[in-house]
């Protein structure tokens, strides 16, 4: 591995981003209230990642900033770079279909032996699976090869978690680390002397598991949530278990009604983070859990560029969350062949990008961070 120095994601993207709330960072793009109407969505939906309608409104976005930046050019090609097969592959396919555009997508991961890419074909659409990050080389090749022209008429979509920032396989490890102590900062200031990092971090390792995302929804705001209730003492992580599995079709809304009849047994702080939690799930908010939200920014933003530029690489990727080179080499080749580059991300808004009082402060957002940029030789 090798350090490139430092760089930031917005030197290829810009502010062409969007994350949880569809609201783009670059105001000339509309985001999702603005396309609402075309789109004929009701008023408080609001689309995720694997859903169709989040690659109408992603098709929509990625037209714009292709006209913002050259209104002759029309396009008819896409790439996707990800790193997961279900969310990014999805995603990929549903973009495609909204759009009719020809498309190929990149899913990588550093893995241990030797680079291999595998091809799938589904449909028109081409799905390139590389066991290291290193084959994006090999992957350009083959989209010359295949007469894949990358100019004007084409889009480069680019996931930012565990792809751009904290590479699958690589770095990956840094960003979990970061939401779990983010967690962890949010339950210490909520319980004070009473907190117990052992019990936290067994209801979050328990409550974590495959077995349990359909009480959870897989959403990090319900697991801490949970892990802070268990925490209080309000109910033990084992009744608790024994509840969800007992039931055929246990849900975190359930879970929040037993706790607010039982609002006046919790610490006065935790009341305060359930009264709030319980109103944001009930209006429909994905990201109930602000205050963690806001600590797992500036958990993230405090460990990318922090280590000197001398500090050994095995260090810097253990301590940072940092931008994969290889990816960087390449979008920065394919901005200057005129693609129009666009970055996803399925984080909470809360998660990236800085309160005006940490603005104050000096905080940028995430995609604005410098950090070192590190990757195999080029």
């Amino acid at each position: 591995m090798k350090s490139y120095g430092l760089s930031s994601v917005s030197e290829f993207l810009g502010d062409q981003i969007v994350f949880r709330n569809l609201l783009p960072c670059d105001p000339q793009i509309p985001g999702l209230p603005d396309l609402r109407e075309k789109l004929g969505f009701p008023a408080d939906f609001l689309p995720r990642k694997l859903m169709s309608e989040y690659g109408k409104v992603i098709t929509e976005m990625v037209r714009a900033a292709r006209w913002n930046s050259d209104a002759n050019a029309s396009l008819e090609r896409i790439i996707y770079i990800g790193d997961t097969r279900m969310n990014d592959g999805q995603a990929f396919l549903n973009i495609c279909r909204a759009s009719s555009w020809e498309g190929v997508i990149f899913i990588g991961a550093d893995q241990a032996g030797p680079v291999q890419i595998e091809i799938e074909q589904v449909n028109s659409e081409t799905l390139y699976y590389a066991s290291r990050w290193k084959a994006l080389a090999r992957f350009e090749a083959c989209l010359a090869e295949q007469a894949f022209p990358i100019d004007e008429q084409t889009a480069v979509l680019f996931d930012l978690d565990k792809t751009i920032l904290g590479a699958r396989g690589r770095n990956d490890h840094v960003i979990d680390a970061k939401r779990l102590a983010a967690a962890e900062d949010t339950l210490k200031a909520a319980l004070g002397s009473e907190y117990n990092p052992d019990l936290f971090r067994d209801a979050y390792q328990l409550f974590n598991q495959a077995a349990f995302h359909p009480f959870t929804a897989d959403n990090q705001d319900y697991l801490v949530y949970i892990c802070l209730i268990v925490s209080s003492g309000l109910i033990s992580q084992f009744d608790l278990a024994n509840d969800i599995r007992n039931k055929q079709n246990p849900k975190f809304t359930t879970f929040l009604g037993y706790v607010d009849q039982r609002r006046g047994l919790l610490p006065e702080r935790v009341r305060q983070i359930h009264e709030d939690v319980y109103g944001r799930v009930r209006s429909g908010d994905p990201t109930p859990f602000k205050s963690f939200r806001h600590n797992e920014f500036k958990r993230t933003v405090e460990h990318m560029g922090q280590l000197s530029e001398g500090a050994p690489i095995d260090e810097i990727l253990a301590e940072e969350i940092v931008i994969t080179a290889e990816i960087r080499d390449l979008a920065l080749r394919w901005q200057e062949q005129g693609a129009i580059l666009f970055g996803l991300s399925d984080k909470p808004d809360e998660a990236v990008l800085p309160t005006a009082a940490m603005r104050e402060k000096g905080y940028l957002p995430i995609h604005q961070t410098l950090t070192h940029v590190i990757g195999e030789e080029l």
